[in-house]
């Protein structure tokens, strides 16, 4: 599952995905063939219609393919279906709306005051049921917001059929999906969920990082206004470059650079953040491997506190867990002591 969750970046220092030129059909292709011999969808491969709009008819009668006898569907059966209203669909079919509502109180309780799509956005990235698109098909992501495809349908389709499929009734969505791990795994990460105290910029901060949950990873993406999503400095950049927050009028220019590895190497090493010392909105980096230089640190994300972070990777923007990357985080910098906000560490006895 952990793969699922991560992006596998390549050597490039933006956290390139792997590029393709396949077209919108042929990433699909194969959730496509299983979604059509399995009766999910009517048809076969040719007759498909994969860069068509999801429908709400179509929603209706996938989730009762996959054995949904009730399907929670808010869209008009002619009108299309959001990637949000997917994914909310999905997470409600396999049972797990109580862990996306676990996962929306904490923030909330945080003081975060997250998106209405952002529990459910949360478990859907953890259990995997969305893809990164080819890099030559970066400009056909559709942000939370937007029409789903009925490719992108076939991919979250196929992805439950592999957890295990819908619950049948009367029982458990865990007992359901048990034979993928996904409802086991993402119900561990929901009872792992908590942060700590948050200061009131932090919490701003934090509404920003996660106001954009659900966003698609796209090579060199920015700005959601120009982009369709972010690569995961991008994302970073977003938050802390293009942001403004009451109260720290100079946090803006503490990214100078703008790939991973310029905004980890413009901080000296004696502002540099050891793993224990790290606090809520550090910024986060990682080597492709332990042992590589640090010129070649190619991730980052931003420390939410209690060994979690926000990231833009393989899934989009979603949450994920420092400790998935083991031996390969570098370390941190923090942005608001830079600018006399916050404290730095003690220094070491």
């Amino acid at each position: 599952m952990r793969g699922l969750v991560l992006a596998l970046c390549a050597a490039a220092l933006l956290c390139a995905p792997a590029s393709g030129a396949q077209s919108s059909e042929a990433w699909a292709a194969g959730a496509i063939s299983t979604v059509t011999r399995d009766g999910i969808f009517p048809g076969t491969p040719a007759t498909f219609r994969a860069a068509d709009p999801l429908t709400g008819s179509d929603l209706t009668a996938m989730l009762t393919a996959l054995g949904e006898p009730s399907p929670k569907v808010s869209t008009a059966s002619g009108e299309p279906v959001t990637i949000a209203g997917l994914d909310a669909a999905l997470v409600d079919a396999l049972g797990l709306r109580p862990l996306a509502t676990q996962f929306a109180a904490v923030a909330r309780s945080s003081g975060i005051d997250p998106p209405s799509r952002f529990g459910t956005e949360v478990v859907a990235r953890l259990l995997g049921l969305r893809v990164d698109l080819p890099l030559a098909d970066d400009s056909q992501e559709p942000q939370p917001q937007q029409p789903a495809t009925r490719a992108e349908a076939a991919f979250s389709a196929a992805r439950v059929l592999a957890l295990g499929g819908v619950p049948a009734a009367g029982k458990t969505a865990l007992g359901a999906a048990e034979a993928g791990s996904g409802a086991q795994y993402v119900s561990g990460l929901a009872s792992q969920f908590a942060l700590p105290p948050l200061s009131p910029l932090q919490q701003q901060i934090f509404h920003t990082a996660v106001s954009l949950v659900g966003y698609p990873y796209v090579w060199g993406g920015t700005n959601e206004k120009l982009e369709p999503g972010f690569d995961c400095s991008g994302f970073v950049w977003r938050v802390f470059k293009l942001a403004t927050y009451g109260g720290a009028p100079g946090l803006a220019a503490t990214l100078k650079g703008r790939t991973a590895a310029q905004m980890a190497l413009e901080v000296p090493r004696s502002e540099r953040i050891g793993l224990g010392d790290l606090e809520p909105a550090d910024i986060v980096f990682f080597k492709p491997t332990p042992g590589a230089k640090a010129s070649a640190i190619d991730h980052t994300a931003i420390y939410l506190g209690n060994g979690w972070i926000i990231e833009s990777s393989g899934q989009g923007v979603s949450l994920g867990r420092l400790d998935w990357y083991g031996k390969r985080f570098a370390w941190g910098r923090r942005p608001l002591a830079e600018i006399g906000l916050e404290a730095w560490p003690a220094p070491a006895t």
